[in-house]
């Protein structure tokens, strides 16, 4: 989701801080408190789009993702065809990993607007639950050519195949996604897992190599490296890979895991 313009958000701040005429006091302690003055602001504007998905993020990135959802669900409410709030709906889901209505709701947005984006978060989610509906959509993008999606339809068909458990034909269309955006890291670590699926481990942390050379901090690609190290017999280096995936992201669960399977704490 789009974050909040800067330069609003410091007005929102001032006003609220400073209230707007002699009818509007301040209240003490209100400054200190970020989720009054998104709430008192909506208020004071209800027609600001910008105002409520800034409190929507607001509670995305608090992990607050019924007060999210309820803000979002408000304000479709107020205006269900607005293609956006679907869109940010479906996201919500989706990060608080609720598959079905997060589909429902990236289908509602795309009957609104068939926006490229949202095109190819909903397809990227069929892919991943073996829906073939993935690849549909994908050559839908490849032929709308001023979409310029051809990476991510290569992705898209990529990961329905390796979720559908052709790891081979899989990493063929990854291959093809690499070679139009070789930064592109989600198709690097897609590489990894279906050559490690394949039982093909010096060849996946080769691919989990080059992608954390060349973006130090992609957690994922630290924490493949540590799967495919372990099978590898190498556990010390295995330790260090789950350690790194840490260091970028402290809540990375999988990683957590491996180190106490690992017998670190």
């Amino acid at each position: 989701m789009k974050q909040f313009p800067r330069l609003l958000m410091i007005l929102v701040l001032f006003a609220a801080c400073n209230g707007k005429g002699k009818d509007a006091p301040v209240v003490a302690g209100d400054c200190t408190n970020p989720e009054k003055i998104m709430k008192d602001a909506v208020n004071t504007f209800p027609d600001s789009l910008l105002l409520k998905e800034n409190l929507v993020q607001y509670y995305r990135d608090n992990g607050e993702y019924d007060m999210a959802l309820a803000t979002t669900n408000d304000a479709i409410k107020k205006d269900s065809m607005n293609a956006r709030f679907w869109n940010m709906k479906a996201t919500l889901y989706f990060e608080n990993e609720d598959t079905m209505n997060s589909i429902k709701a990236f289908e509602k947005a795309i009957g609104l607007s068939p926006d490229p984006q949202y095109i190819i978060s909903l397809a990227t989610i069929y892919a991943e639950t073996k829906n073939a509906k993935a690849l549909g959509m994908a050559e839908a993008l490849l032929l709308a050519k001023k979409t310029r999606s051809d990476k991510e339809v290569f992705f898209i068909k990529g990961l329905y195949y390796n979720y559908a458990g052709d790891k081979i034909k899989a990493i063929g269309l990854f291959d093809k996604c690499l070679a139009m955006d070789y930064t592109y890291m989600f198709a690097y670590r897609e590489k990894a897992i279906a050559l490690y699926d394949l039982g093909k481990y010096e060849a996946s942390l080769a691919v989990a190599d080059k992608a954390v050379t060349l973006q130090n901090n992609f957690d994922e690609g630290h924490y493949w490296r540590g799967r495919c190290l372990e099978k590898l017999n190498r556990s010390s280096d295995a330790i260090d890979a789950y350690h790194t995936a840490l260091l970028y992201s402290p809540d990375y669960i999988e990683a957590q895991d491996a180190l106490a399977r690992l017998g670190v704490k």
